[in-house]
């Protein structure tokens, strides 16, 4: 492909199409700084650049150790960012005829300089001290259909990363085959989709897991219950970089995911951009017309200072009692999950002791011995109900205590999406308790019974043979070898009976180890569940409570700023601030235009 091909075809987003959200962002961003707003006019800098870039910027991030950089050079073809070292650098790579490398590094005096290094070899490069980012050029087919791969560091400066997430248009975020998502990584994904909301969980390393396919399952299950309706793709990177034909090729896994990029990332690249930034506008556009009219009514009567000014010295004391109710709540939380957690273990108590009641009953009725396998099959399906019940109460607790906090807040704050506490297959918990022991004790064999009965029999025949001789009988005679039958037979009966009951000691002890396995296996999975859900809620009021009180805060701090800043020409300043209204609604409006 010829360098103007690559370029023709990298154009992803139509400049035309972002033209006039484009003029509605520069117009909106003018109006923030004038109105003393940077932290606003830094937030609509960030989108302006984000729609009118026309390439499709890809962030690959994960935990260290779970193949980001193997995956890069997999969709890139090319060793462009380092497997083997501690990598904190990020590494950039788009479309370019002919490979190319540069390192830009810090000079130590605030400046940065380029240094162009071998494209083939650039790990020792990019291992150097000062090395801000990577950057590359590759002929690959990927990149020319207009996307820019973006490796950030799995450890290292975690303000780079925040901060390349929420310039992506797509963020592919990649986690190990080999257990399912964690309450903190599911946590990490609900703040990435608050920054970017095209997300792709990516599964790796397929081939070293084989249950890889049942992990999928369960991160979707995961990812639904958390309000997080992303893709789950399946892959092994290693596999695709290794692969020498065409069907371990597609067994990767890669092939699928370039084509999902392309048909769900790149060809949706312009929709996705205008609906994340028309939120943006709408958002921005609130809070500046907040900013606005609390410091036009303060100017507007002079009267009305001391009024106004109380009403937003009472809208932040509000803010503060929020973020103060929220510290409250998350110790009125942390109290009711230790309940709610002592609640469930004993409910899961007295399932499984009814379980053990009714087990140690039909031991004692029947001979362990018939049937064990059967009965641990079935006391095993028991314990799955009882499991399956125990979550089923846990998730309607947990839900009646996350609405009692929530009610707590403003009625306009919505709840979060809450992780569902119940199984959809119970067996996935008990999969590390042991199985029902065998029993030691098995019925006796033929060897054994004659012997018990030898060893009876012997003292009969003595015992009697003795006393018949004294009346001059032989020691064996019809009288002795009739006491030796009777007590042969007695001393049979009697080790049978012992050996059952020795059995039935032995499987009350075993259902006993069971049940304790159970319990602390399924306590445990309780436990964390129940903490991912104290998270969540946490997480949320905090941030709500955090975005009142600054922008109570910053309305304040305008209003009192007006009369010391524009004096006698308070007038013209009324004047400019309803002219800066009248343009706000007017550019609100085109936003929403836009959006229909």
């Amino acid at each position: 492909m010829s360098a103007a091909a690559g370029l023709e075809s990298a154009t992803v987003k139509h400049p035309d199409a972002m033209a006039p959200l484009i003029r509605v962002l520069d117009e909106l961003r003018e109006m923030a700084r004038s109105a003393g707003r940077d932290d606003l006019g830094g937030r609509l800098s960030m989108v302006r650049a984000r729609i009118g870039d026309p390439r499709v910027r890809l962030v690959v991030v994960g935990d260290p150790k779970n193949g980001m950089s193997t995956l890069v050079n997999s969709l890139v073809g090319a060793q462009v960012s380092a497997t083997e070292t501690a990598l904190s650098a990020p590494v950039i790579v788009e479309y370019g005829p002919e490979p190319t490398a540069t390192l830009v590094r810090s000079t130590g005096t605030g400046r940065t300089e380029r240094q162009p290094v071998d494209p083939l070899n650039p790990g020792p490069a990019l291992a150097a001290h000062g090395v801000i980012r990577a950057e590359f050029t590759e002929p690959s087919s990927l990149l020319a259909d207009g996307i820019v791969l973006m490796d950030a560091p799995g450890s290292g400066d975690e303000h780079t990363r925040w901060s390349m997430i929420a310039a992506a248009d797509a963020v592919l975020y990649v986690a190990e085959a080999s257990a399912e998502l964690s309450p903190a990584q599911l946590e990490y994904l609900q703040r990435v989709q608050q920054l970017c909301p095209t997300v792709i969980c990516v599964l790796n390393k397929i081939d070293v897991h084989p249950q890889w396919s049942h992990v999928q399952q369960r991160n979707r299950d995961l990812l639904d219950a958390a309000g997080l309706g992303f893709a789950v793709a399946p892959v092994s990177a290693l596999l695709h970089r290794q692969a020498g034909n065409y069907q371990r090729d597609i067994e990767s896994g890669v092939p699928q995911l370039v084509d999902h990029l392309r048909d769900y990332v790149v060809a949706r690249a312009d929709a996705v951009a205008r609906d994340a930034a028309l939120r943006d506008i709408r958002l921005v556009a609130d809070h500046l017309a907040v900013t606005l009219y609390t410091e036009a009514e303060a100017l507007r009567d002079p009267r009305r200072r001391a009024q106004i000014t109380e009403q937003l010295i009472a809208a932040r004391d509000e803010a503060d009692q929020l973020r103060q109710r929220t510290a409250n709540w998350q110790v009125a939380l942390a109290d009711g999950a230790t309940e709610l957690m002592a609640d469930i273990e004993h409910d899961l108590r007295h399932r499984l002791r009814s379980l053990v009641r009714d087990a140690e009953a039909e031991i004692t009725q029947t001979d362990p011995a018939r049937g064990w396998k059967d009965f641990g099959a079935d006391l095993d399906a028991r314990i799955c109900e009882a499991v399956e019940e125990n979550f089923v109460m846990a998730h309607y607790r947990s839900v009646e205590l996350c609405e009692q906090v929530a009610a707590k807040f403003p009625a306009d704050n919505r709840t979060p999406p809450l992780p569902d506490l119940r199984l959809t297959n119970p067996g996935e918990v008990l999969e590390a308790v042991a199985p029902l022991e065998s029993l030691d004790s098995a019925k006796a064999g033929v060897t054994e019974q004659v012997l018990s009965g030898l060893r009876g029999s012997y003292g009969g025949i003595l015992m009697v043979g003795l006393a018949t001789s004294l009346l001059g009988m032989s020691l064996v005679n019809w009288y002795s070898a009739g006491a030796g039958v009777l007590l042969g037979v007695n001393a049979i009966w009697d080790d049978r009976k012992n050996r059952k009951l020795r059995r039935r000691a032995e499987a009350k002890v075993a259902v006993a180890r069971l049940m304790d396995d159970v319990i602390f296996q399924v306590s445990k999975e309780s436990r964390n569940r129940l903490r991912a859900m104290q998270r969540t809620l946490r997480d949320h009021f905090t941030d709500i409570a955090t975005d009142t009180l600054r922008t109570a805060d910053e309305a304040l701090r305008v209003a009192e700023d007006a009369y010391g800043k524009y004096g006698d020409r308070r007038e013209d300043r009324i004047a400019e601030l309803d002219s800066n209204l009248g343009k706000l609604r007017a550019v609100r409006d085109r936003a929403d235009t836009l959006a229909a």
